[in-house]
C-alpha cells in the first residue's frame, strides 16, 4: 500500500502541499479569549496571546503564512482603528513577529471591520441613498497598509476593491522605504453570497446597502480579467480570486492570461458547508476538502487560503 501511494504521487499531474496553505486568523483585544464563531466550527475570534498559540500550531503543522483580520473594540465613520499605531492588527503583528519570526504575516487592508456602517470606504449620505467615496478612501487604505508594514507585516492584502487602491498603497510604501514589501491584491473579488459567515466572524455585517457597487458581478468573467490587469499595472505582486470553488474558471483564466502568482480564497461558506454536511454524516470531510483544494490547484492557484489549513496540513502529512 505504501508503494502504491508513492507511485500515485509520482504520476499525479497536480500536487497538494502544506507549503501552499494560508490560514486566516481573527484577532481582538483581551486575554485568554477564544470566542467561537458559531457559523464556522473550529474557527475563533482570538485574543493576542491565543493568536500566537494558534499561529504557532499552524506553523508547526507546516502552514507557512497567516493573514490577520482585526476586530476593534470601537468603530466610527473614519475607520480610525484601521490605521492606529497601536490598533489591534498593528499590535498583533508586532507580537507575532517577535514570537514567531519565521511565520509570514499578511494583513488584510480594508476598512469595513472598523467602519460603524460596515462598508469598505467612506460614505456620503444623500436623499437618494448612500455613495461610497472612492478617492478619499484611498488615502485611508494607504495609511492603513503603511501602519501594518511599519509594525512588521511581511505582506499587505488590500481587499476593499476601491479603484486605484493598489497604486495608492504601492506609492505610500515606496515613499516610506518599503519598496520590497509585496502586495497581495484581492484583484477579482465577487459580490458573493458565500461571505455570510465571515461577516459575522469579522464583525463587519453591513448596516447600509450591499457592496455590489464596489465588488464584482458574479456573471462577469471579462471584467475580472480587466480588474486583474489593472492591479498588476498598479504594482500588485500576487493576485487573488475570491471566492474560489464557484470561480474555478476565473482562477484558470487569470493564471493562463497573466502567469502571475495566483491565490484562491476558499471562503467562509465553502468551509462551513463542508463542516455542516460532515457533521450530519452526509460527506467525508477530509476527502471533500482535499478534493476541493486540489481542484483549485488544478485550475491554476499557487496559494490556497483556507480555514481548514491546519487539518489539511495534518492530512497531507498522514
Amino acid at each position: 500500500m505504501r508503494q502504491s501511494a508513492v507511485l500515485r504521487r509520482l504520476v499525479s499531474e497536480t500536487q497538494l502541499s502544506a507549503a501552499q496553505l494560508v490560514l486566516p486568523l481573527f484577532v481582538r483585544s483581551g486575554r485568554r479569549l477564544r470566542r467561537p464563531i458559531s457559523a464556522m466550527p473550529g474557527v475563533f475570534q482570538l485574543s493576542p496571546d491565543e493568536l500566537v498559540r494558534e499561529a504557532a500550531r499552524a506553523h508547526q503543522a507546516g502552514v507557512p503564512a497567516v493573514p490577520l483580520f482585526g476586530i476593534p473594540d470601537r468603530k466610527d465613520e473614519r475607520a480610525s482603528g484601521a490605521y492606529a499605531a497601536n490598533g489591534i492588527v498593528q499590535s498583533a503583528v508586532r507580537l507575532l513577529k517577535r514570537e514567531l519570526p519565521e511565520l509570514l504575516v499578511i494583513t488584510d487592508v480594508c476598512l469595513c471591520e472598523y467602519m460603524e456602517h460596515g462598508h469598505c470606504g467612506l460614505v456620503q449620505r444623500g436623499k437618494t441613498g448612500v455613495t461610497i467615496l472612492n478617492d478619499p478612501t484611498l488615502k485611508l487604505l494607504a495609511r492603513t497598509a503603511a501602519s501594518h508594514v511599519q509594525a512588521g507585516a511581511d505582506m499587505v492584502a488590500p481587499s476593499d476593491m476601491m479603484d486605484g487602491r493598489v497604486r495608492a498603497i504601492r506609492q505610500q510604501l515606496d515613499k516610506l522605504g518599503f519598496t520590497d514589501t509585496p502586495i497581495l491584491s484581492y484583484a477579482a473579488k465577487f459580490a458573493s453570497a458565500f461571505y455570510g459567515p465571515f461577516r459575522a466572524a469579522a464583525g463587519s455585517a453591513r448596516k447600509l446597502r450591499d457592496r455590489r457597487s464596489c465588488q464584482m458581478d458574479p456573471a462577469n468573467a471579462e471584467e475580472a480579467l480587466r480588474e486583474v490587469a489593472l492591479d498588476l499595472q498598479e504594482g500588485a505582486d500576487i493576485v487573488m480570486v475570491k471566492p474560489a470553488l464557484a470561480y474555478l474558471d476565473i482562477i484558470h483564466r487569470v493564471k493562463t492570461e497573466f502567469g502571475y502568482p495566483t491565490a484562491a480564497y476558499a471562503v467562509s461558506a465553502e468551509y462551513s458547508m463542508v463542516k455542516a454536511a460532515a457533521a450530519n454524516g452526509w460527506i467525508d470531510e477530509r476527502a471533500v476538502t482535499l478534493e476541493s483544494l486540489l481542484s483549485m490547484r488544478r485550475a491554476g492557484a499557487d496559494i490556497l487560503i483556507t480555514y481548514a489549513a491546519v487539518d489539511v496540513a495534518r492530512w497531507l502529512e498522514e
